[in-house]
């Protein structure tokens, strides 16, 4: 490695040879809290960057019983700042995790759910000091360490010395196997009910085939009465863990890329990402959301893939469902943006994945003075593309048609950069382990021209990158 020059902290170093993403990620897996931000799909406008941290100097957990986490995260995230050093990729170091769906519990006034076996929290956030930072479209990487939480300026700069030595001898080392974890099993009895579904052995549904399109229906009819233009709807998959959750995230990257893909460890339990949606990014004030509205499978055969491609673009029931989260995220930013700057660059564009196709739109902004990340989050949270419009009912209807708890399902992991700077997808393609079980609920977005039977046929090809990943 060559010294990248830069100021005395953070102490910075650039790897001349360095370990593929995956493979930094196995050789710090053993150490707590491990967090992979992973442009796992890489193309010209998204995936140039990817992260990985480990063993945070402090870690944030708030329970989901309506405690205020964003309020508890500002107040540690005050503590710790550092400016941006230009010419690197934009996470050094910050505040990164898990706002879990139920957060959004603390913002509104949301009915509980029926079932929440699990009890995973509204929040969960690491702060780390050290960072391996990735710039894919340059082939380079380097270790920035802050040297947090030491305060003064030569105590941070010989702890930034010492972390960053120590996470330069553990990526130039051997892999060491994370140890198994150990957490309570949660018998199958113990769980809400659930329905034999097609797929592999065990996999379970909370929701019969017959009782989802009866509840899209329910929708619908909510819908015709005037309560909400748009809602969300899923059903939670189910299925026994037959492995660690890291090999399980590994053949998740492999099978099912995408460009917002994570893992992150929250002790207990862990979360394996492959969402190809953005929630919010903020670098230089600067603000870009990315909803996702609008899904077709993907084919083999070229031509019908092109022809399902136009189809969507086409289809008045999916820009409809797109533009109106669109409408929503922009009222939702104007709340915290500078007046007119708020604008939608790009409406309903096409985007390929490994199994689906998506209508993608693109909502930008600039933060007005005396605004912070954490206000966006605040006004924004949680994202309107997996709740629906307007959006305080529609988490009221999911809160009733939904029968568990989503935790972290359709909330968001990423950072909140030490120098002000953020970036969230949303945890859509997302599996959870934890207590013997992996969930990976699978939805979509319930409007007036909805058929209850496409609906259904639409969580399974969400589905399908999830389900070749559980299956070794």
């Amino acid at each position: 490695m060559s010294d990248l020059p830069c100021q005395s902290i953070p102490v910075v170093e650039e790897f001349q040879r360095p370990p593929l993403p995956a493979e930094a990620f196995r050789r710090l897996a053993a150490l707590p809290h491990v967090l992979f931000l992973d442009s796992a799909l890489q193309n010209e406008k998204l995936g140039r960057y990817s992260f990985v941290a480990a063993d945070p100097f402090t870690f944030l957990r708030v329970p989901a019983d309506g405690s205020d986490g964003l309020s508890r995260l500002n107040d540690e995230l005050r503590k710790w700042q550092a400016p941006t050093i230009e010419g690197l990729p934009p996470f050094q170091g910050g505040a990164a995790g898990l706002l879990s769906y139920d957060l959004g519990r603390s913002l509104e006034r949301v009915p509980l759910p029926k079932f929440d076996e699990f009890g995973l929290p509204a929040l969960a956030i690491g702060f780390y000091d050290i960072v391996l930072a990735y710039d894919h479209l340059q082939q380079r990487a380097w270790l920035i360490s802050q040297g947090f939480p030491e305060a003064s300026a030569q105590s941070r700069q010989i702890r930034a010395a010492a972390r960053l030595e120590q996470f330069r001898k553990l990526l130039n080392s051997p892999v060491a196997e994370p140890k198994a974890k150990r957490t309570e099993v949660i018998r199958r009895d113990q769980l809400a009910p659930s329905y034999s579904v097609p797929g592999p052995a065990g996999l379970a549904s909370n929701f019969s085939a017959e009782k989802y399109l009866a509840t899209v229906q329910r929708a619908i009819d909510y819908i015709y009465a005037g309560d909400v233009f748009q809602v969300n709807l899923a059903q939670r998959l189910l299925f026994p863990a037959a492995c660690d959750s890291i090999p399980l995230y590994l053949r998740l990257r492999e099978r099912n890329p995408a460009t917002f893909s994570a893992y992150f460890d929250l002790g207990d339990f862990q979360i394996a990402s492959a969402s190809p949606e953005r929630f919010v990014q903020v670098r230089d004030q600067h603000v870009e959301a990315r909803p996702i509205k609008g899904t077709r499978p993907r084919t083999s055969r070229a031509e019908a893939d092109l022809f399902a491609g136009d189809e969507l673009q086409e289809s008045e029931k999916d820009r409809a469902e797109n533009v109106m989260i669109v409408d929503l995220l922009r009222n939702d930013l104007s709340r915290v943006c500078q007046p007119d700057s708020v604008r939608v660059t790009q409406l309903c564009g096409l985007e390929s994945y490994q199994f689906v196709q998506h209508l993608v739109s693109v909502v930008e902004g600039k933060l007005a003075a005396g605004m912070s990340p954490l206000d966006l989050v605040r006004a924004a949270f949680p994202g309107g593309s997996i709740t629906g419009a307007p959006k305080v009912r529609a988490m009221e209807i999911i809160s009733e048609l939904e029968p568990t708890a989503r935790g972290p399902y359709c909330g968001c992991l990423g950072y909140f950069g030490f120098d002000g700077s953020l970036d969230l997808n949303i945890l859509i393609r997302t599996i959870t382990a934890g207590r013997g079980w992996w969930q990976f609920p699978v939805g979509g977005g319930i409007v007036a021209q909805s058929s209850p039977q496409r609906e259904y046929d639409e969580t399974w090809t969400k589905a399908a990158g999830l389900l070749k990943a559980i299956v070794d």
